[in-house]
């Protein structure tokens, strides 16, 4: 199956999926605290109010994100603090300042003014809100997850060890394979480099996605935190145009208004590693017929490049001994017939194999530049279903990896899903392919230190 028809296939059962009910029982492995019984207790009759497991998102220094699914109207929260037993707890209510976020999908709540490379602890609750108007709302219930989880936020005396997952396309196995092997490798952050979607259209099929997988873990993301380098078709479909309904942005005191829009990026110091996001944005041009001109990657793209010049000269990056970049779509190619991406008006030419952009040629020459004058060593991609390594060269002086795609087919060579880990030992950043479909290491790498 090549990958347009995969793609077609796995829309079409994301389309299904989404139609069933997504409410289930929870299934956490998180310890309870000292005489707290197993299970959480409904409000009232009726589905848990508490639909999914946290969801840890948008891993930083001084914030954090937690979001988790709910099967009715309620007004949800998270209770954290620095004591295991949390007997310090601070209530953090859902949405912003002004009002809370009753929602009847989702709850997402902010951490913010949270101390660098320490470890907090919280849980996480909702009130059932019963509402008939302005001036007609009424609690009917709460529900509290009696688990305690754990997270540790980034900065310079964190652990220095991430993996990243890409082009899992609601693809189940591959999936879980992934989680599997993280949780085994224990990692400080985890970034999803993109194509954690189809083409979705309800908030559900999001939900399915993000909060309720169908894996053996329903809490993969509930003490280890993640990090989102959106691809293509994390922008398809009505739902992903608001695709911060599920995975919420950046928190709004780490952006300027003048990058207000770019809730997506993101610039992370983790112990010795600087870790970079951007975001390629839609694999086709704007002016490609197919979308209707409902695309403005352009403009994305050459704003995230003066996010960018900033983001490098912050001092916590700039002086991180190792710099990383994550994005999805490739930012080279080795193969002339690869299309660049900048094929206007319809992406279509006899000279490439390929009517979307294989690689981001527009990208590259804004990005890269900035990426090589702050000696960026490695640039981590996805999008080509296929693993492949570029080391780099006098002309070319960072490597790049290109992640492996959801395919399970052993017959299909090169084409397995990946995990890629980082992690820096003994003065040097190890990188180590991880091959899903084998369950062996395809191949490893190391880096050094950037020079002054």
């Amino acid at each position: 199956m090549d990958r347009r028809e995969f793609l077609k296939r796995s829309a079409l059962l994301s389309a299904a999926l989404a139609t069933s009910d997504i409410a289930e029982a929870i299934n956490l492995t998180p310890t309870l605290s000292k005489g707290e019984e197993e299970n959480t207790s409904p409000s009232q009759e009726g589905a848990s109010l508490l639909a999914s497991a946290p969801m840890l998102q948008n891993y930083a220094e001084t914030s954090m994100g937690i979001t988790f699914a709910v099967s009715d109207m309620a007004n949800g929260y998270v209770i954290y603090g620095e004591k295991p037993d949390l007997s310090d707890g601070r209530k953090v209510m859902c949405g912003g300042y002004r009002t809370t976020d009753i929602d009847d999908h989702i709850s997402q709540v902010r951490l913010t003014g949270l101390r660098p490379s320490t470890t907090y602890y919280y849980r996480i609750g909702a009130d059932r809100i019963a509402y008939k108007g302005g001036y007609d709302i009424r609690v009917t219930g709460n529900e509290e997850d009696r688990r305690i989880y754990s997270f540790t936020t980034a900065g310079k005396q964190s652990r220095a060890h991430f993996c990243v997952i890409n082009d899992t396309h609601v693809q189940w196995e591959p999936f879980g394979r992934a989680i599997e092997k993280i949780a085994q490798l224990a990692p400080s952050c985890v970034v999803w480099n993109g194509d954690a979607s189809n083409s979705e259209e309800t908030i559900e099929a999001q939900t399915r996605i993000f909060l309720t997988p169908e894996i053996a873990r329903k809490d993969y993301a509930c003490q280890i935190p993640y990090l989102l380098s959106p691809g293509n078709h994390d922008l398809r479909g009505w739902a992903n145009r608001h695709l911060e309904r599920v995975w919420m942005y950046r928190q709004p005191e780490e952006r300027t208004s003048r990058n207000w829009d770019l809730g997506r990026n993101f610039a992370v110091r983790m112990g010795d590693i600087a870790m970079i996001g951007l975001d390629t944005g839609e694999d086709k041009m704007d002016t490609n017929p197919k979308f209707a001109g409902t695309f403005n990657s352009k403009a994305y793209r050459e704003a995230q490049t003066e996010w960018l010049r900033d983001a490098l000269r912050q001092p916590e990056i700039a002086k991180a001994p190792f710099l990383v970049t994550f994005c999805h779509i490739p930012l080279f190619d080795p193969d002339p017939k690869r299309n660049p991406g900048d094929v206007s008006p319809a992406d279509t030419d006899p000279q490439y194999d390929t009517d979307y952009a294989m690689w981001q040629r527009t990208c590259a020459q804004l990005w890269t530049p900035l990426l090589e004058k702050a000696r960026c060593q490695l640039i981590i991609t996805a999008h080509q279903h296929r693993y492949r390594y570029d080391k780099p060269t006098a002309s070319r002086p960072w490597a790049q990896i290109v992640g492996g795609g959801p395919n399970m087919d052993i017959t299909r060579k090169g084409k397995f899903p990946t995990v890629i880990e980082g992690e820096v030992k003994d003065n040097q950043l190890c990188i180590t392919i991880h091959n899903l479909l084998s369950g062996e290491v395809q191949e490893t790498m190391t880096f050094s230190r950037r020079k002054k």
